[in-house]
């Protein structure tokens, strides 16, 4: 077992020394595939980064998961289940009429905001994710812009405004309510204030003339009835690709929606266009890497047949011949990717600092995942190795009479 450990590594001992013996050659070869990987490389990062962004941006804006529904219907608990039992559906609460979901807030006279959305929230609510669960009617999230226009911060208490006309009449509902979290201006732009579904509620029995213990009045009848069905919902998909499908569903139970699904197929566009483009491009790079490591090979071992047959004379198998040749061309090839990978990163370095200047809404625009370096290293060692066997096989045939020959 030692004798043919110690054989081995003579062999691998005699190849690196061949390689550094023939240093123009081995540095041409490395030249070659350099030229290669490292414009591939880049190539692949400005796709994957553009498109990776593009995807990010509308996953991180969760108004792009969300399937509206138009118009007011009568949606019952059997619905809501049915809803969210699919499996595309990620969050889904009740909504009330459209005309039932604005409010004043005000923090002073100076201070407020008028018509703001009011929208019900609950746990796992994606606009709302990372912020604090509202326990009680008496608590609010708001979005930046409201709490930007009414210069509030966490903890801070605002009043919510709201007006009906009752018997001929105005009057207003007002209530105190306490600022738990600011949403973020990415996930949610408009002027609104997010609040527990029972307050909404609450909010609609006052529109419909009903006494309320948070909308404190006198007059207006006791008793509301419980709400077994809702005008529209807030649904959000899992992800990008499940917004269609679920809508498809939706409409299939006679609900229309509206989705973002412009920007959606907007990105996969992108994403298709790129993914021909650099397809064409990497076939036609892989055909020339290829055909250059052949080449390159090939020669050397024309160029090498004195020294090979010699290997032979002296003992040496076909089996240690080919792994005398494959060692060298992965040798070269762990060179040239090193060094393709050193480019790459002065490459992605400039993309991303120069182009990225100029994009403000996208200032990353090549980037690869460290996985796409390791399946690019192993295609290169495959591709590599795979030309060198086949061209081995001459090796293999030179009979060790040759070198006697032209000695």
């Amino acid at each position: 077992m030692t004798k043919a450990l110690s054989k081995w590594l003579l062999i691998t001992r005699l190849s690196l020394a061949d390689l550094w013996y023939d240093k123009k050659v081995s540095f041409c070869i490395i030249a070659s595939v350099i030229s290669v990987i490292t414009p591939l490389l880049l190539l692949f990062s400005l796709k994957y980064g553009i498109v990776s962004q593009l995807r990010e941006q509308l996953v991180n804006d969760p108004q792009n998961l969300e399937i509206k529904i138009v118009g007011n219907l009568q949606l019952n608990d059997e619905m809501f289940n049915w809803i969210k039992k699919q499996p595309e559906t990620t969050f889904v609460i009740p909504l009330t009429r459209s005309l039932n979901t604005q409010a004043d807030l005000i923090k002073d006279a100076s201070h407020f905001v008028n018509n703001a959305e009011i929208i019900p929230t609950a746990k796992d609510d994606p606009i709302t994710k990372n912020l604090p669960l509202l326990n009680n009617k008496k608590q609010i999230l708001l979005s930046s812009l409201s709490a930007e226009k009414m210069q509030v911060t966490v903890g801070s208490r605002v009043k919510m405004v709201i007006t009906r006309q009752l018997d001929g009449k105005l009057e207003k509902g007002i209530t105190v309510l306490e600022v738990m979290g600011i949403i973020p201006e990415n996930r949610y732009n408009r002027a609104a204030a997010f609040v527990s579904l029972d307050l909404l509620i609450a909010m609609e029995d006052f529109y419909d003339g009903y006494q309320s213990d948070i909308f404190k009045t006198s007059t207006g009848q006791l008793n509301p009835l419980n709400h077994t069905s809702f005008a529209r919902a807030r649904i959000y998909a899992n992800e990008l690709d499940n917004v269609a499908p679920l809508a498809f569903k939706l409409r299939e139970k006679h609900i229309e929606t509206r989705t973002q699904s412009n920007a959606i197929e907007n990105v996969k566009a992108i994403d298709r266009v790129l993914n021909f483009i650099f397809s064409v491009i990497a076939i036609t790079a892989g055909i020339g890497c290829i055909l250059s490591f052949s080449g390159s090979f090939l020669s050397n071992i024309e160029r090498k047949r004195k020294d090979i047959a010699f290997m032979r004379l002296i003992g040496f198998q076909s089996r240690e011949i080919m792994f005398y040749l494959i060692n060298q061309a992965i040798t070269l090839s762990c060179l040239a990717f090193f060094i393709s990978f050193v480019l790459f990163l002065l490459g992605n370095y400039a993309f991303n600092t120069i182009l990225g200047e100029n994009l403000v809404s996208q200032p990353i625009v090549s980037r690869l995942q460290f996985y796409h370096f390791i399946i690019a290293f192993m295609l290169i060692l495959f591709i590599s190795a795979l030309v060198v066997a086949i061209g081995g096989r001459r090796a293999i045939k030179i009979q060790p009479a040759e070198s006697l020959r032209e000695a």
